[in-house]
């Protein structure tokens, strides 16, 4: 089942998704401009991490925006697959990304100087970071909870780790203030690799999407559920796939065979119910055979 686009539950959702690309989109934009202009690695590497947070404000975006959109002929699944192989590109541009600042953080590390500029702006950025990304993450899970939503579950929990490599840049700037001169640059090194940890898992996410890998443990539940229904006798040959944010399940039943078609349809919609429990908007098909 599959909300209408002008519904108020896909109006609040859609709010709350663009409030986030919008944030996202800004924060990354100021942190590379005053990281270029202080010369700071650990701002430049936090840029990055923005530029992550940005992808995902992307993808919940579109998942959100397009989730509804019927198959058409080309496309008899819908068109989730689209935001899968974007994400994966955006991955591969991150952790290259993530390459380079750490590159430049061992050079200057081995080369034992720094030619970092703090000013007003260096905190400025980091504090609006913070309080940013705190009041999106507020509002993404406030949102997720009341239409369990985990696309805008996903953002709000990546959000919510952003509060605190913010703070670690922070402490970096502050310890080359009092002359710590590599500070900055370990600082730039600890964010790439929370960078690219994040990086890694969006991607083979994204890997497994792409490769209809079934959600751990999902058809065990499916099948016990639908074992639990008065009527079937057995349940098998479950599949499951995801498609971006929607889930497509094709399971078969085994039935008395001596029932009406009527009453065989009838307990086909209270599998698909059992299932709606577990999977809220998946895309079920149900093959009953007579035992």
């Amino acid at each position: 089942m599959t909300n209408s686009p002008g519904s108020g539950e896909e109006r609040e959702k859609r709010s709350a998704a663009l409030a986030s690309l919008t944030a996202a989109v800004a924060l990354t934009a100021f942190k590379i401009l005053v990281g270029v202009l202080t010369g700071s690695l650990g701002i430049l590497a936090e840029a990055a991490h923005s530029a992550l947070d940005l992808v995902a404000a992307v993808m919940t975006f579109l998942a959100v925006r397009y989730s509804g959109r019927p198959p058409d002929r080309t496309h008899l699944y819908g068109h989730g697959k689209i935001e899968n192989l974007s994400a994966l590109c955006e991955t591969f541009l991150l952790l290259g990304t993530c390459a380079w600042i750490a590159r430049e953080a061992v050079l200057r590390l081995a080369s034992h100087s720094a030619q970092v500029e703090i000013t007003f702006w260096s905190f400025a950025v980091m504090v609006v970071s913070i309080l940013v990304d705190s009041s999106r993450a507020r509002v993404l899970a406030r949102t997720a909870k009341k239409y369990d939503s985990q696309a805008l579950e996903a953002d709000a929990l990546h959000f919510q780790t952003d509060v605190w490599s913010s703070s670690v840049v922070i402490a970096g700037l502050l310890a080359v203030k009092l002359g710590v001169w590599f500070a900055d640059a370990v600082a730039a090194l600890g964010v790439c690799v929370a960078v690219a940890w994040v990086s890694v898992q969006l991607g083979r996410r994204t890997v497994n999407a792409l490769l209809d890998s079934a959600p751990a443990g999902m058809e065990e539940r499916i099948a016990a559920a639908v074992e639990a229904v008065p009527g079937v006798r057995n349940c098998h040959a479950v599949r499951v796939r995801s498609s971006g944010p929607s889930l497509f399940v094709d399971l078969h039943v085994l039935v008395d065979g001596n029932q009406s078609l009527s009453d065989a349809h009838s307990l086909t919609e209270t599998i698909e119910d059992a299932i709606h429990k577990l999977a809220p908007h998946a895309d079920v098909t149900v093959h009953p055979e007579p035992e």
